[in-house]
């Protein structure tokens, strides 16, 4: 596998490094040290700043302020952003204005998307169905009346749900044997939200709507959206483990090679050493996977699995590895790592969050087994 990425790839990563260079994870609010909720609202000056790089408008098309790259940019972007704990809805914003210059008409693209690549409307998913196990598109029902949609159904754990603007919710038909979705304003008739905090401290909501009414326009009915959507969402969260691990050991490296004991740094120590070179495996193996599905969803190139297979793969890897490398950074670090005067903590909060979302590594694994069984290799 070339894993070389291309002029224009490398500069969206190099902008984003230099947004992103301006944020202190030490200076992300802290789980540990806030009762509730850690803020009312995500860095809207970091927000300004990405939208100023036009780093919130990759994926979208020229005509509407894009730049019109493809979803390894926007991973290399995502990984940048967790390295420093980037509190901002910059994979779900994207995704859902993807979905909208995918599937949606002229005039919903032209209301929308201008805003959202600068960063005046603010967008975002819910993804995790009614209990966070079950499939996402089956926990609301949209019942056709007229030129209108009604939607009836619950939705947990929705990302930035008080602030943005609209959410884009996969759901059902009766009469329909694929996902559609629609795009429901936060403040509407019949929507109604209710806190939920992440481990990372920030604000989730479950999302109830209780027959909500949108015009036609805002509901996007196209077989194969939800689940390409499902897909881009997943692999964007494995970069952004990514992105989180790697910083993760390179404080557990910076950290392990000035402290010493008995007059020499521990990372010359067989035992660190040797947990410390585990994870670097780990961090390659994520990394590996990342690309590969990130490249089947951008080239379209068949293979032995549909490439809902190889996002299975990097998601497992993506929960498995965050987890292992964040454990063994705070144990290398020993109590410093427990310490809230160091970020470290903050990386580990962050880090389950990003294992569980979208599924843990069992719900990936099962889903994986599923089509090994429907598409047997060999």
């Amino acid at each position: 596998m070339d894993f070389t990425f291309s002029e224009e790839q490398q500069a969206a990563a190099e902008a984003a490094r230099a947004v992103f260079a301006g944020v202190a994870p030490d200076a992300v609010p802290s789980p540990a040290l806030t009762a509730g909720a850690v803020a009312d609202d995500f860095d809207r000056a970091l927000w300004a700043r990405l939208a100023d790089a036009d780093l919130l408008s990759l994926l979208l098309d020229e005509e509407y302020g894009g730049a019109g790259l493809d979803p390894i940019a926007l991973c290399l972007v995502l990984r940048e952003s967790t390295k420093v704990l980037a509190r901002v809805p910059l994979l779900e914003n994207t995704i859902a204005a993807v979905a909208v210059q995918t599937y949606g008409s002229t005039e919903l693209k032209e209301e929308l998307l201008p805003g959202t690549g600068g960063g005046e409307t603010v967008l975002t998913i819910a993804a995790h169905g009614r209990t966070g196990h079950d499939p996402a598109e089956l926990a609301v029902v949209a019942r056709q009346d007229g030129g209108n949609w009604v939607l009836d159904g619950t939705q947990t754990a929705v990302p930035w749900a008080y602030n943005a603007d609209a959410v884009l919710v996969p759901a059902h038909t009766d009469d329909s044997s694929h996902a559609v979705l629609a795009l429901v304003p936060r403040t509407h008739k019949g929507v109604v939200l209710a806190e939920q905090l992440s481990t990372t401290g920030e604000r989730l909501a479950e999302l109830r709507l209780e027959s909500a009414r949108i015009a036609g326009r805002y509901l996007l009915d196209v077989e194969g959206a939800w689940e390409r959507l499902r897909l881009l969402l997943t692999t964007g969260t494995c970069a952004l483990a990514l992105g989180l691990a790697e910083a993760a050991l390179r404080m557990t490296s910076e950290y392990t090679g000035k402290r010493e004991q008995f007059g020499h740094p521990i990372a010359t120590f067989q035992a660190v050493a040797m947990q410390a070179a585990d994870r670097y495996m780990d961090l390659r193996a994520m990394e590996a996977t990342l690309w590969q599905a990130a490249w089947r969803i951008t080239s379209g190139t068949a293979g032995a699995l549909p490439t809902a297979g190889d996002v299975a793969v990097a998601k497992i890897w993506a929960s498995q590895g965050v987890r292992r490398v964040v454990q063994t950074a705070q144990h290398l670090h020993g109590g410093f790592g427990a310490d809230t005067d160091y970020p470290l903590h903050r990386y580990h909060a962050w880090a389950k969050h990003l294992e569980l979302s979208l599924g843990p590594a069992a719900a990936h694994e099962e889903a994986l087994g599923d089509l090994l069984a429907t598409h047997p290799l060999g």
